[in-house]
């Protein structure tokens, strides 16, 4: 596990790129197989999982549940519901970052174009080559296997260091940038890793990185041939010595919760500076003043988790206390959004409260001044949303956006006191017009609102009090009344 024990290792997702540059496809009608998608959508998307008792043999699950396989005669078919001997394949990791896929039953490799898909090839040829492409969203924590630490941004010293015991604040925010199938580590502050350590401001070839897989884990390799991994006390992360990744080299991605901080109609901010109480009461954001959001998947309740490890929990008296160290019911809260603040309810049903003394507490059965709280996402300053159909990403040829996009593009989130302005590349900013549509070319910014409803997605409503949402033809429109699987993003 995880030192802090509550981050998801994030399974494996990713698409399979033929030597035709065509996405290999699982389609519903009879479970057939193709490669012949364009671009990675809901039916090129893979998940890796492992055989228990092998860490080197590998299964290939589709979007439809169903794992792909090959017969002895080389024959593929992907209607299995469950893992038998047929679906059991091995990762050739080739020099330029392909893979390629061999049953380890009948030692043949998998390949072809279209409808010509085989598993019978004897040797690796070009038709046998699949390059990756990750399906999951790029913005994570990196976890050393071998160090069991986090990696992070160290302004002061110009690096990324591997040292932190918890991911947390925006420091430990890292996006993953692909391009032409391969990856470059983009720091919260919008530089890249160049492979000898330094933050560079321009992508190139030395910040490029080719993801590697070895027993379920990733190794990042430089244009060099030579691996990322933590070097020295404070483990600088940059391209080491050894030619072929042992478990230093080795990483997971985890999946990052948002971590807000709370600001009462005091005007100071919540904190657990003064010890286990829960008081607004100080006038800086650091770490202590910083809570780890956390939603339940069943209840959709959000549970605060301090930099220490522990959570808010209700008390006698209606007191909030960060004194537990489980999850139960009593550390659950519901969160009422209200526009430019949230109010909080605790599990005795009422509202969480600003004393005077700045405690707060779950006392009141209305909201008023002293109920609410301006609450600031601070770890998503580079916004990138994936919907159900894809990613958003900037229209080819106009000033919309696409909502169903295999590719992503990275936005710039700016707070403004409780709402949030959305800045595109050109620096310009989102907008909604008459119709519905989200345009990128605002000169003025406009306001939208982030409610965080399920566990790792965010609904945004705009100035117009509807919801953003992916439209059939792709295109992202703010004019949902409510919020279903459509209006529902990864952030």
């Amino acid at each position: 596990m995880p030192t802090n024990g509550i981050n998801r290792t994030l399974k494996l997702q990713f698409g399979l790129i033929n030597y035709e540059n065509r996405y290999l496809t699982a389609e519903a009608f009879g479970f057939k197989v193709n490669a012949s998608g364009t671009s990675m959508k809901k039916k090129q998307v893979w998940t890796l999982e492992k055989d228990e008792q092998d860490a080197q043999v590998v299964f290939l699950r589709s979007h439809l549940g169903r794992y792909l396989a090959s017969d002895k005669d080389g024959k593929i078919s992907c209607d299995a519901e469950k893992p038998d001997p047929d679906c059991r394949f091995l990762i050739m990791s080739q020099s330029d970052g392909r893979w390629a896929l061999q049953s380890e039953p009948y030692l043949r490799y998998f390949g072809g174009s279209a409808d010509y898909l085989s598993c019978f090839a004897q040797v690796i040829g070009e038709q046998e080559l699949w390059a990756v492409h990750l399906a999951l969203h790029p913005q994570a924590s990196l976890l050393s296997v071998a160090r069991k630490r986090y990696a992070h941004l160290s302004a002061s010293d110009g690096e990324i260091s591997v040292d932190s015991n918890i991911p947390w604040g925006v420091d430990s925010l890292v996006t993953l940038v692909y391009t032409d199938g391969k990856y470059s580590l983009k720091t919260c502050d919008g530089r890249f890793l160049r492979n000898d350590g330094k933050l560079v401001k321009e992508d190139g070839n030395n910040t490029s990185f080719t993801l590697e897989l070895k027993s379920g884990k990733l190794a990042f390799k430089d244009c060099d041939g030579k691996y990322l991994t933590p070097i020295g006390p404070t483990g600088t992360l940059r391209s080491g010595r050894c030619p072929k990744p042992g478990k230093d080299e080795l990483f997971d991605l985890e999946e990052s919760h948002p971590q807000v901080v709370f600001q009462a109609a005091n005007n100071r901010f919540v904190s657990v500076k003064q010890g286990v109480s829960i008081s607004a009461n100080q006038d800086a954001e650091t770490d202590l003043e910083t809570f780890q959001m956390e939603i339940d998947k069943k209840s959709k309740k959000a549970m605060f988790r301090t930099n220490g490890g522990s959570y808010w929990t209700l008390v006698t008296h209606g007191e909030i206390q960060s004194t537990a160290t489980e999850i139960e019911i009593n550390t659950m809260f519901d969160i009422e959004w209200r526009g430019h603040r949230v109010a909080l309810k605790a599990s005795n049903g009422k509202y969480v409260c600003t004393k005077k003394n700045g405690q707060l507490s779950a006392v009141s059965d209305t909201v008023g001044d002293d109920e609410l709280f301006l609450m600031k996402l601070i770890n998503r300053p580079m916004l990138i949303l994936q919907g159900e159909n894809g990613f958003v990403c900037h229209h080819r040829n106009s000033n919309t956006l696409d909502a169903n996009r295999s590719v992503y593009d990275i936005f710039s989130l700016i707070f403004n006191n409780g709402a949030y302005h959305v800045k595109s590349g050109n620096e310009k900013f989102w907008h909604v017009s008459s119709s519905g549509l989200v345009c990128s070319d605002g000169e003025k910014p406009e306001e939208f609102f982030l409610e965080f409803l399920e566990h790792g997605r965010v609904a945004i409503k705009g100035s117009n009090g509807q919801y953003l949402r992916g439209d059939k033809g792709g295109t992202l429109m703010c004019d949902a009344t409510s919020v279903d699987t459509s209006s529902l993003w990864e952030y």
